[in-house]
């Protein structure tokens, strides 16, 4: 049986809300995607020390539900300082673009409550826009096609899902942070190196999502990474996207 989603009012508290001002980070540049009459915000950081002609990794990602609006910096306050630190640490001059959600939408139009949900057959208004983005950023810069990755958080980690099942063979490898997919959809993603994490004991988005995915992905002849975190609640993004070991793994990836 399918459990209702929990109301809307009870779960926004705890999807990574953001509670204090935030000032922007400067290495990302604020901009807009429009695609006729529809936009969406976004913030990019492009390495200045790339090599003329080199071609660059880039990572796409995903914010939570607490980080939606139209400041055009909320989207930056969990997981992107950690991206760059690492980055920069190991050496990689890597593209990060990050895209903000609006007031009310969702990257996936599912509750997020849920125990499971089928993908909805068109994405959501915002993640169509991503994915123009995405593929308008590829052909206007120097972005190695092999080394695109994309990751997210809690409605980010719902979005990452819904990309990489949307564009299998786009991507070189996810990380899908506390969210969860459509386990009917898995079959496309067993050659995609995957590793997603969740706390065992979220109660915004069940555990039960990503074991779901992971056991659908690895019952479809892949090999999806898992970590699940114990004793951690819904808050599994900030150990994930600290560890030089995650990242240093996604680094590696290339599209096969």
């Amino acid at each position: 049986m399918v459990m209702k989603a929990q109301p809307f009012a009870l779960l926004l508290p705890l999807l990574s809300v953001t509670a204090l001002p935030l000032q922007a980070d400067e290495t990302y540049v604020a901009k807009t995607y429009r695609s006729g009459d529809e936009s969406l915000l976004y913030r990019i950081h492009v390495p200045e020390e790339a090599e003329d002609e080199e071609k660059l990794p880039l990572l796409i990602f995903f914010h939570g539900a607490g980080e939606r609006g139209d400041d055009n910096q909320r989207q930056l306050f969990h997981g992107t300082a950690d991206i760059m630190r690492i980055a920069g640490s190991k050496g990689v001059p890597l593209i990060v673009v990050a895209p903000q959600c609006p007031n009310g939408q969702q990257w996936v139009d599912t509750p997020w409550g849920d125990l499971s949900h089928t993908m909805p057959k068109e994405p959501s208004a915002p993640m169509r826009l991503s994915i123009g983005l995405l593929k308008e950023l590829a052909a206007e810069l120097p972005v190695d096609p092999d080394r695109v990755y994309v990751s997210g958080l809690s409605m980010g980690g719902f979005g990452t899902w819904d990309i990489v099942q949307r564009m299998p063979d786009y991507f070189a490898a996810a990380i899908p942070v506390c969210g969860g997919g459509d386990t009917a959809e898995a079959a496309k993603l067993k050659d995609l190196p995957i590793w997603c994490f969740h706390g065992s004991e979220d109660g915004v988005v069940k555990p039960k999502r990503s074991r779901d995915m992971i056991a659908a992905i690895k019952e479809a002849g892949g090999d999806p990474k898992y970590t699940e975190y114990p004793g951690v609640g819904h808050n599994s993004w900030t150990a994930t996207y600290r560890d030089p070991e995650v990242l240093g793994w996604l680094f590696k990836q290339r599209r096969k």
